[in-house]
């Protein structure tokens, strides 16, 4: 009995051409990625490396060599006794007013987006659609149109450049976004468990808060990072509407870094640079994972 012709070719393994693994494709894929890679990351190793140096040494003019002679001389200065201005408190005054905005302005965003988009998956009533409308619309309107009424607003009922006024302003302009990303979301869960908890009794608040948020962790991590780098980063708003006690982190580098009394500290400007910059890059790279899971979670439906 003879095996047919098809089966005989199986038996004696694949044919053809034996995959190539480094095809042209590919080759340029790898050298497009690592032509990224050195071009995000050149900068930051000048900066490690100019903080790192004595300031003769910044003026030889070569800012890709390593150190001579290492020294954190830079780094203490930027922190603690670097000038903005004719105040010489260095960095670290920023940075506790920033953690003084940040901390109430992304819990108040977080909560009342959440529950605004909860509410708006669940429990429909009239109207609710043309407020979402709205609420998406100053998402999309330039921040710079909003400053001068809201100055306004804040000089006629008496916040303006205080620490209620840089958090209301952070709060508010952070829910278009958080409540979509909440909205999308929560539509993406199965309707059958809210009607679940419906039908055992439970209103509104039970079912927000010991059903929707134990299973809000991914989204809740993406709200904290997009609330995190916006709030941290932010210049604009808080040289508009903090007050001068209340500047946050950025503000304070912009003043160090233009400070026009002596010598240009080329050194201390990279060290400060790289403080600001800390605390955004600590917490996405510690939550990473969270954010891409809470991205594409509601990416389906919604």
């Amino acid at each position: 009995m003879t095996m047919p012709s098809s089966v005989a070719k199986v038996m004696d393994g694949p044919s053809g051409h034996k995959p190539q693994h480094l095809s042209p494709a590919r080759i340029g894929l790898y050298a497009f990625l690592v032509i990224a890679a050195l071009f995000f990351l050149l900068p930051l190793y000048v900066m490690i490396v100019t903080s790192l140096k004595s300031m003769p040494e910044i003026r030889q003019g070569n800012i890709f060599a390593f150190p001579q002679v290492w020294t954190g001389e830079a780094w203490v200065q930027a922190w603690s006794t670097a000038c903005t201005g004719l105040e010489c408190g260095g960095i670290s005054v920023g940075f506790w007013n920033s953690v003084k905005i940040l901390i109430p302005s992304m819990i108040m965003s977080i909560f009342i987006s959440s529950l605004t988009g909860y509410a708006l998956s669940f429990w429909r009533v009239r109207g609710a659609n043309v407020l979402f409308a709205i609420l998406l619309l100053g998402a999309f309107i330039p921040y710079q149109v909003f400053i001068y009424p809201l100055v306004l607003i804040y000089r006629g009922v008496g916040v303006y450049s205080t620490l209620p006024c840089i958090i209301i302003t952070h709060t508010v302009f952070g829910l278009p976004v958080l409540t979509l990303l909440f909205r999308n979301y929560y539509s993406s869960l199965p309707m059958e468990l809210f009607k679940a908890a419906r039908v055992d009794g439970a209103g509104l608040w039970q079912i927000f808060f010991r059903l929707m948020i134990p299973m809000s962790i991914p989204i809740l991590v993406v709200a904290g990072i997009l609330q995190v780098t916006g709030i941290w980063n932010d210049f604009l708003f808080g040289v508009v509407f903090a007050g001068r006690e209340n500047f946050p982190m950025t503000v304070q580098l912009n003043n160090i870094v233009n400070s026009t009394q002596g010598e240009k500290l080329y050194n201390v400007n990279m060290a400060a640079t790289i403080l600001t910059a800390l605390v955004p890059l600590i917490v996405y790279f510690g939550s990473g994972r969270w954010f891409v899971r809470g991205i594409t979670a509601g990416a389906v439906k919604g």
